[in-house]
C-alpha cells in the first residue's frame, strides 16, 4: 500500500479517475476541480501547480485520493486510517499546506499526522454541509423577475459579485476572471432578474460523472430576503436535471441555518459533512 504523487493531471485521472467516479456525489470537490483544470488548464486556480495523488493497495485497488490547488486548502477524500501518515509525510517534505478539506474523521486523522511531521496545529475554518437533490420543490410564492444565463455582456458584474462572494464566504479569490470566462462560454452562471435588472446569481458546474454541483449562489445585501436565492438556485437545479444530470448537489456552510433551511424546502437532502482546517504554526 502506498501514495503515487504528481503534478501530471492526466496521470491521476487515469489512475484515480476511476475511483473518484464511483462516487460521484462524495467525490463532488475532486471531480469538478479535475475537470475544470483539464478544460481551462492547470493554472485555471492559480500559478502555483497542481498536485494530484491516490493510495493503492497492493492488488492495485484505488481507496482513496487527492487534490491540492495552491493556494487553497488539500482537498483529501476519505482514506484508510493507515494512509494519513504517510500522506502527511510525503507531503511534509516540501509542500507548504494551508489546510485540508475532507470528511470530519478524515481530516482529523490527518491533522494528527500533519502535527506529528510538521509541529503545526489546526483550528476550524468552517463546517460544510453536503446536500444532493431528491424532488426539485421550487418555492411558492414565485420572487419578482426571472432567470436569464449570464453572457459575455454581465462580465464585470459577475466579477464584482464573485469577489463579494468570496470574501462572504472566507474563500481564497485565485484567479475569478478566467473562471467566470469559462462559466460564460458553457452556460454555467444564471441571472435572476427584475425588470431586467440582475438581482442575484447561481453558478454551476460542468456535468463529471453524471453530477453537477450548484454554486456560487449569491445575492447582495441590498436584495436580499425577496425569495431571490431560492428562485435562481431552483432555476439552476431545474436546468441540471434537463440538461441530464442524475445527479444535482450543493454544499453549506453548517453555521448559516437559513441557507441549510432553504435548500431542505428546495428538496435538497444532507449527504455528508466535511471540515475544513487551516493549518496553523
Amino acid at each position: 500500500m502506498a501514495w503515487f504523487i504528481t503534478e501530471d493531471l492526466e496521470e491521476y485521472l487515469a489512475a484515480a479517475g476511476e475511483f473518484l467516479g464511483s462516487r460521484p456525489v462524495e467525490h463532488t470537490l475532486l471531480l469538478s476541480i479535475a475537470h475544470t483544470l483539464r478544460v481551462s488548464g492547470v493554472t485555471a486556480f492559480g500559478e502555483d501547480a497542481p498536485l494530484f495523488g491516490w493510495w493503492r493497495h497492493l492488488d492495485g485497488r484505488v481507496d482513496g485520493a487527492f487534490l491540492w490547488t495552491p493556494p487553497r486548502e488539500l482537498v483529501l477524500t476519505r482514506v484508510p486510517r493507515q494512509a494519513a501518515e504517510p500522506l502527511a509525510e510525503a507531503l511534509a517534505l516540501g509542500y507548504p499546506l494551508p489546510g485540508v478539506n475532507a470528511h470530519a474523521d478524515t481530516a482529523e486523522v490527518f491533522a494528527a499526522a500533519w502535527r506529528h511531521r510538521t509541529g503545526a496545529g489546526a483550528q476550524v475554518q468552517k463546517r460544510l454541509r453536503l446536500y444532493r437533490l431528491g424532488e426539485l420543490t421550487p418555492p411558492r410564492p414565485t420572487a419578482r423577475g426571472g432567470p436569464r444565463l449570464a453572457t459575455a455582456a454581465d462580465r464585470e458584474l459577475l466579477l464584482v459579485w464573485w469577489k463579494a462572494f468570496c470574501r462572504e464566504v472566507g474563500e481564497p479569490l485565485g484567479k475569478p476572471a478566467p473562471l467566470i470566462d469559462d462559466r460564460i462560454g458553457y452556460g454555467g452562471l444564471t441571472l435572476w432578474e427584475v425588470d431586467g435588472t440582475p438581482v442575484s446569481m447561481a453558478g454551476l458546474t460542468r456535468q463529471v460523472a453524471g453530477m453537477v454541483r450548484v454554486g456560487p449562489v449569491y445575492t447582495p445585501p441590498e436584495s436580499r430576503r425577496r425569495g431571490y436565492a431560492a428562485a435562481v438556485t431552483a432555476a439552476v437545479s431545474r436546468a441540471a436535471l434537463d440538461a441530464g444530470a442524475g445527479e444535482v448537489v450543493l454544499f453549506t456552510d453548517v453555521a448559516d441555518p437559513a441557507a441549510n433551511t432553504l435548500y431542505q424546502r428546495l428538496g435538497y437532502q444532507p449527504v455528508q459533512d466535511r471540515i475544513v482546517l487551516s493549518f496553523t504554526l
